[in-house]
Protein backbone atom coordinates (compact mmCIF):
# COMPACT_ATOMS: atom_id res chain seq x y z
CA UNK A 1 0.00 0.00 0.00
CA UNK A 2 1.00 3.66 -0.80
CA UNK A 3 -0.33 7.02 0.24
CA UNK A 4 0.50 10.34 -1.80
CA UNK A 5 3.00 12.12 0.30
CA UNK A 6 3.05 16.06 -1.04
CA UNK A 7 6.23 17.55 0.12
CA UNK A 8 5.73 21.31 -1.97
CA UNK A 9 8.03 23.37 0.80
CA UNK A 10 10.41 26.15 1.68
CA UNK A 11 12.59 26.31 5.08
CA UNK A 12 15.29 28.51 5.42
CA UNK A 13 17.60 27.97 8.36
CA UNK A 14 20.76 30.80 8.32
CA UNK A 15 22.25 30.69 4.90
CA UNK A 16 21.20 27.62 4.24
CA UNK A 17 17.68 27.14 2.84
CA UNK A 18 15.96 23.53 2.21
CA UNK A 19 12.98 23.66 -1.02
CA UNK A 20 11.37 20.38 -1.98
CA UNK A 21 8.73 19.94 -5.11
CA UNK A 22 7.82 16.22 -4.71
CA UNK A 23 4.65 14.05 -5.23
CA UNK A 24 5.93 10.60 -3.87
CA UNK A 25 3.63 7.43 -4.48
CA UNK A 26 6.09 4.60 -3.72
CA UNK A 27 6.17 2.59 -0.52
CA UNK A 28 9.39 3.18 0.35
CA UNK A 29 11.29 6.44 -0.35
CA UNK A 30 14.89 6.58 0.27
CA UNK A 31 16.26 9.84 0.46
CA UNK A 32 20.06 10.30 0.17
CA UNK A 33 23.13 12.31 -0.40
CA UNK A 34 26.02 14.08 1.40
CA UNK A 35 25.90 14.90 5.27
CA UNK A 36 24.40 18.59 5.21
CA UNK A 37 22.50 18.00 2.33
CA UNK A 38 18.68 18.65 3.72
CA UNK A 39 17.81 14.99 4.33
CA UNK A 40 17.24 15.20 8.00
CA UNK A 41 15.57 18.39 7.73
CA UNK A 42 13.10 16.84 5.78
CA UNK A 43 12.36 14.19 8.02
CA UNK A 44 12.13 16.74 10.87
CA UNK A 45 9.56 19.05 8.63
CA UNK A 46 7.31 16.14 7.91
CA UNK A 47 7.17 15.39 11.87
CA UNK A 48 6.48 18.58 13.25
CA UNK A 49 10.28 19.28 14.68
CA UNK A 50 10.61 22.32 11.95
CA UNK A 51 7.99 24.86 10.56
CA UNK A 52 8.65 25.59 6.85
CA UNK A 53 8.26 29.06 5.77
CA UNK A 54 6.37 28.70 2.91
CA UNK A 55 4.10 25.74 1.52
CA UNK A 56 2.04 22.19 1.74
CA UNK A 57 3.03 19.11 3.45
CA UNK A 58 0.20 16.17 3.16
CA UNK A 59 0.45 12.33 3.77
CA UNK A 60 -2.74 11.23 1.80
CA UNK A 61 -5.62 13.53 2.07
CA UNK A 62 -4.19 14.47 5.65
CA UNK A 63 -2.63 18.25 5.68
CA UNK A 64 0.19 18.39 7.79
CA UNK A 65 1.27 22.30 7.27
CA UNK A 66 -0.06 24.87 4.92
CA UNK A 67 1.23 27.85 5.54
CA UNK A 68 -0.89 29.86 3.27
CA UNK A 69 -3.28 29.47 5.99
CA UNK A 70 -1.07 29.11 9.01
CA UNK A 71 -1.77 25.55 9.43
CA UNK A 72 1.20 23.45 11.25
CA UNK A 73 -0.27 20.73 13.06
CA UNK A 74 1.81 19.53 16.20
CA UNK A 75 3.87 16.57 16.08
CA UNK A 76 1.66 14.91 18.58
CA UNK A 77 -1.51 14.77 15.83
CA UNK A 78 0.83 14.15 12.61
CA UNK A 79 0.33 10.19 13.03
CA UNK A 80 3.81 10.24 11.95
CA UNK A 81 5.93 7.85 13.37
CA UNK A 82 9.88 9.02 14.04
CA UNK A 83 12.33 7.25 14.55
CA UNK A 84 15.64 9.69 14.93
CA UNK A 85 19.25 9.09 14.48
CA UNK A 86 20.07 8.84 18.51
CA UNK A 87 16.59 6.83 18.85
CA UNK A 88 15.52 8.96 21.84
CA UNK A 89 14.45 6.14 24.13
CA UNK A 90 13.44 6.69 27.50
CA UNK A 91 16.25 5.21 30.12
CA UNK A 92 14.39 5.24 32.90
CA UNK A 93 11.50 2.89 31.21
CA UNK A 94 12.29 -0.93 30.66
CA UNK A 95 11.63 -1.94 26.66
CA UNK A 96 7.79 -2.64 26.98
CA UNK A 97 7.21 0.08 28.80
CA UNK A 98 9.12 2.23 26.21
CA UNK A 99 6.75 0.52 23.38
CA UNK A 100 3.65 0.91 25.29
CA UNK A 101 4.65 4.87 25.55
CA UNK A 102 3.48 5.75 21.85
CA UNK A 103 0.58 3.20 21.60
CA UNK A 104 -2.55 4.19 20.30
CA UNK A 105 -5.43 1.42 21.42
CA UNK A 106 -7.35 -0.10 18.76
CA UNK A 107 -5.20 1.31 16.24
CA UNK A 108 -2.20 0.18 13.90
CA UNK A 109 -0.23 -3.04 14.23
CA UNK A 110 -1.39 -5.29 17.33
CA UNK A 111 1.79 -4.80 19.94
CA UNK A 112 1.83 -8.60 19.97
CA UNK A 113 2.30 -8.96 16.38
CA UNK A 114 5.08 -6.31 16.34
CA UNK A 115 7.07 -8.03 19.46
CA UNK A 116 6.92 -11.08 17.46
CA UNK A 117 7.56 -9.75 14.25
CA UNK A 118 11.10 -7.54 15.29
CA UNK A 119 12.00 -10.91 17.97
CA UNK A 120 12.17 -8.55 21.21
CA UNK A 121 9.76 -10.74 23.29
CA UNK A 122 12.42 -11.98 25.78
CA UNK A 123 14.12 -8.47 26.01
CA UNK A 124 10.92 -6.68 27.36
CA UNK A 125 11.43 -6.76 30.93
CA UNK A 126 14.88 -4.92 30.16
CA UNK A 127 16.61 -2.02 30.88
CA UNK A 128 17.07 0.35 28.03
CA UNK A 129 20.58 0.37 29.05
CA UNK A 130 21.12 -3.38 29.04
CA UNK A 131 20.48 -3.60 25.02
CA UNK A 132 22.69 -3.85 22.24
CA UNK A 133 22.99 -1.00 19.59
CA UNK A 134 20.85 -3.51 17.21
CA UNK A 135 18.19 -4.58 20.17
CA UNK A 136 17.42 -0.88 21.04
CA UNK A 137 17.28 0.26 17.28
CA UNK A 138 14.62 -2.74 17.11
CA UNK A 139 12.70 -1.60 20.35
CA UNK A 140 12.70 2.01 18.43
CA UNK A 141 11.20 0.43 15.64
CA UNK A 142 8.76 -1.04 17.44
CA UNK A 143 7.61 2.20 19.43
CA UNK A 144 6.89 3.84 16.35
CA UNK A 145 5.08 1.22 14.56
CA UNK A 146 2.68 1.05 17.77
CA UNK A 147 1.78 4.60 17.32
CA UNK A 148 -0.22 3.72 14.79
CA UNK A 149 1.58 5.65 12.01
CA UNK A 150 0.58 6.77 8.52
CA UNK A 151 4.09 6.96 7.64
CA UNK A 152 7.34 5.74 9.14
CA UNK A 153 9.99 8.36 9.19
CA UNK A 154 13.81 6.41 9.65
CA UNK A 155 16.84 8.80 9.34
CA UNK A 156 19.87 6.74 9.02
CA UNK A 157 18.62 3.60 11.18
CA UNK A 158 21.10 0.85 10.68
CA UNK A 159 24.26 4.41 10.66
CA UNK A 160 25.64 3.60 13.78
CA UNK A 161 26.39 -0.17 13.63
CA UNK A 162 28.63 -1.88 12.38
CA UNK A 163 28.48 -4.10 8.85
CA UNK A 164 27.51 -7.28 10.52
CA UNK A 165 25.04 -6.19 12.44
CA UNK A 166 23.41 -3.79 9.52
CA UNK A 167 22.75 -7.07 7.51
CA UNK A 168 20.85 -8.81 10.49
CA UNK A 169 18.94 -5.51 11.27
CA UNK A 170 18.31 -4.83 7.99
CA UNK A 171 15.46 -7.51 7.30
CA UNK A 172 13.86 -6.11 9.92
CA UNK A 173 13.13 -3.52 8.08
CA UNK A 174 12.04 -5.39 5.09
CA UNK A 175 9.36 -7.14 7.38
CA UNK A 176 8.11 -4.22 8.54
CA UNK A 177 8.12 -2.79 4.92
CA UNK A 178 5.91 -5.99 3.40
CA UNK A 179 4.30 -6.41 6.35
CA UNK A 180 2.63 -4.19 7.69
CA UNK A 181 2.28 -1.53 4.22
CA UNK A 182 2.83 2.02 5.79
CA UNK A 183 4.97 4.08 3.69
CA UNK A 184 8.20 5.25 5.14
CA UNK A 185 10.76 7.90 4.36
CA UNK A 186 14.29 6.31 4.77
CA UNK A 187 17.93 8.68 5.13
CA UNK A 188 21.19 6.55 4.88
CA UNK A 189 24.24 6.67 2.92
CA UNK A 190 24.43 3.15 2.00
CA UNK A 191 23.23 2.24 -1.45
CA UNK A 192 23.28 -1.54 -0.47
CA UNK A 193 20.68 -0.58 2.07
CA UNK A 194 19.02 1.82 -0.53
CA UNK A 195 18.35 -1.01 -3.07
CA UNK A 196 17.56 -3.44 -0.98
CA UNK A 197 14.71 -1.11 1.20
CA UNK A 198 13.55 1.53 -0.91
CA UNK A 199 11.04 1.45 -4.38
CA UNK A 200 12.14 5.24 -5.00
CA UNK A 201 15.15 7.49 -4.50
CA UNK A 202 15.95 11.26 -4.44
CA UNK A 203 19.29 12.55 -4.09
CA UNK A 204 19.43 15.94 -2.21
CA UNK A 205 22.64 18.22 -2.03
CA UNK A 206 22.93 22.04 -1.06
CA UNK A 207 18.91 21.62 0.18
CA UNK A 208 17.82 20.61 -3.46
CA UNK A 209 16.53 17.54 -5.10
CA UNK A 210 19.34 17.21 -7.91
CA UNK A 211 17.96 13.97 -9.34
CA UNK A 212 14.75 11.29 -8.62
CA UNK A 213 14.34 7.99 -9.72
CA UNK A 214 13.68 4.22 -9.12
CA UNK A 215 15.86 2.18 -7.32
CA UNK A 216 18.12 -0.60 -9.88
Amino acid sequence: MSSTITLDFVLRQGAFSLEVRERLEARVVALFGPSGAGKTTVLESIAGLRRPDEGVIEIGSDRLVDTSIGLALPPHQRRVGYVPQDLALFPHLDVRRNILFSAVDGAGPDFDAVVALLEIGEMLVREVGELSGGERQRVALARALVAAPALLLLDEPLAALDRPLRERVLPYLIRIRDEFSIPMIYVSHDPVEVNAIADWVLVLDQGRVVRRGPTA
